[in-house]
């Protein structure tokens, strides 16, 4: 055990800080290498294993490259449940799940919940999870990612609906819903060059990025939408980039939605907004 520590940690040196690294080690001998907790910890010697080797190198070489941890383990966690996740989809981030928590809490009486962009599925999985009255669809344009979406959907024993649908042209209005959430693209084009290359080189653009233009863009279309889909009294969820909290704000208040709520994330970030129709 200790042995396969040491070429981690080698294979790995000055890439990534010590906390980050004691996760890796866990992770890629839990998860991917198949070693047991007890072995991991108690650093019993492990039986030679060519397969575990092979598996062990093609990790650090991904590793080293910058690759994602989660692509590589081909799982992540969220909320409680478990994930597939790899270069179809974006990896769901903790802001995500707070946003999660907080349409879970108000939404006990809901009986039609969309998640529109859904990507994994981990939003509206979660959401079916947690409320089982009630009927979710998943929505997005990406047949790649509705392809893993389907697969968490039967990894997490729910019954999401998902479809493929372009809320930029779409006017599907078959049935009416309590609840719309969205974490659509809203990074700026501009703020690529603050961003890490395992971001960059390996996740999704389509579902990252925004013209600086038209920062509003997915949003704006979602707003609309919601005016003929929700339910009176029905309310818009989204993940926000926060810095287009007041403008975010002041669209959903033109479009005629009220009660609107901006929320600050685990690092004190506006991340996250409610509005009701």
């Amino acid at each position: 055990m200790k042995t396969v520590l040491q070429r981690i940690e080698k294979a790995l040196a000055g890439l990534y800080d010590a906390a980050e690294l004691e996760t890796i080690k866990k992770a890629l001998c839990l998860e991917c290498l198949d070693i047991s907790a007890v072995c991991f910890y108690t650093k019993e010697p492990l039986a030679p294993d060519p397969d575990r080797d092979r598996r062990l190198d093609d990790a650090l070489d991904r590793l080293a490259k910058g690759e994602p941890l989660q692509y590589i383990i081909g799982y992540t966690p969220f909320c409680g449940l478990k994930f597939r996740v790899d270069k179809r989809v974006l990896i769901p981030r903790p802001e995500t799940a707070e946003l999660v928590e907080w349409v879970a809490a108000d939404s006990i009486k809901a009986s039609r919940i969309l998640d529109i962009g859904t990507g994994s599925g981990c939003i509206a999985i979660t959401l079916a999870h947690r409320l089982p009255g009630c009927k979710v669809q998943g929505w997005d344009i990406s047949d790649a990612a509705l392809e893993v979406a389907l697969e968490n959907n039967r990894l997490n024993g729910t019954d999401v609906e998902f479809r493929k649908v372009d809320i930029m042209t779409s006017q599907a209005q078959d049935c009416r819903y309590d609840v719309i959430v969205s974490n659509p693209p809203y990074v700026l084009e501009s703020e690529k060059a603050q961003m890490e290359n395992r971001v960059l080189d390996y996740e999704p653009h389509t579902a990252l990025f925004v013209p600086d233009a038209d920062p509003l863009l997915f949003y704006r279309a979602i707003a609309e939408f919601g005016k003929r889909a929700l339910v009176k009294g029905g309310a818009l969820y989204f993940e926000i980039n926060p810095l287009e909290s007041e403008i975010m704000e002041s669209m959903l208040a033109d479009a005629g939605y009220h009660d609107i709520e901006i929320r600050k994330d685990i690092f004190e970030k506006q991340r996250m907004i409610k509005a009701v129709l």
